[in-house]
């Protein structure tokens, strides 16, 4: 598959991997089952709590297994102003408390609002399910790509590593000695010999635009620029894949941004969706240039 990734964005459409999105209502039954025991569980903690820092405390001592939904509600109803990830930090609960403590609601309110509700809240647990949704596409891009690549290149020597779904990304100053800040990526290939050769960023975008298109495509900038750079100190021969996908490429300036960084990588960097590797953008001849 020759050409540019800028070549092709006149049919982009064809070319962006859609995976299936269930319609609403169809899995709000499974979801009332899955989330209406977390919501039983953080009204029983409201009850026992003596306020809401109170409330935040119980919450961090419960099993990791349920810390993260509980606290996506206490977020809805205590403390909209901050994020789960920050929340969920325990070593951080007192920061957390003395930084943003003054601005939960306070519990008497809080126990107000969830007597109002119904029981189950099926509003809150049709949130609670997009949440449980979010980066489950970006892990089937990848493990797609993963078993992709291991039936293509494997019977070559290639090989492929990184986290296929959930996991802990590669830092590459575990794989590139000296290599001097912490980065993490998604894959990386290495080439018969087991030398590495491709570093790869992978992304799946249902939405994109305005400041998030921005902040996206200038860390991509930024990332290629870091690496082929450490490349041409050492002589070490190294190549960025950036699997780019879903239909949120398709959106504002992203296709042309995307291929604007491909051209900038003199060679070097290659742009792909899932179905343009699998049709031959990314080939032998390539990977060993």
């Amino acid at each position: 598959m020759d050409g540019r990734f800028g070549d092709f964005s006149a049919d982009q459409s064809q070319w962006v991997t859609v995976f299936d999105t269930p319609f609403y209502p169809d899995t709000l039954d499974a979801a009332v089952a899955i989330y209406a025991p977390v919501l039983e569980d953080f009204g029983e903690l409201c009850e026992r709590a003596s306020d809401s820092v109170d409330l935040y405390r119980r919450i961090q001592s419960s099993a990791p297994e349920v810390r993260t939904q509980l606290l996506r509600v206490f977020r809805k109803y205590v403390s909209p102003d901050t994020s789960v990830e920050m929340l969920r930090r325990v070593g951080r609960t007192e920061e957390n408390i003395s930084s943003w403590g003054g601005r939960f609601r306070p519990l008497p309110e809080v126990l107000q609002r969830i007597s109002s509700r119904p029981k189950p809240d099926e509003a809150i647990v049709a949130i609670l399910d997009e949440y449980g949704g979010r980066g489950q596409k970006g892990y089937d891009l990848t493990e797609a790509f993963f078993l992709w690549f291991e039936t293509e290149f494997e019977p070559t020597g290639w090989s492929i590593s990184g986290p296929v779904r959930a996991g802990r990304d590669i830092d590459l100053r575990d794989v590139i000695p000296g290599y001097p800040k912490a980065t993490p990526v998604d894959f990386i290939l290495r080439d018969p010999e087991g030398k590495l050769r491709v570093i790869g960023f992978a992304r799946y975008d249902t939405d994109r635009g305005g400041s998030q298109e921005d902040d996206r495509i200038s860390g991509n900038e930024r990332r290629l620029r870091e690496i082929l750079g450490r490349a041409e100190e050492s002589s070490e021969d190294l190549k960025v894949i950036f699997l780019n996908d879903g239909p949120g490429l398709t959106l504002g300036s992203m296709w042309r941004d995307n291929a604007e960084l491909e051209d900038g990588g003199s060679g070097r960097a290659l742009v792909t969706t899932l179905k343009m590797a699998q049709a031959g953008r990314v080939s032998l001849a390539w990977l060993t240039s």
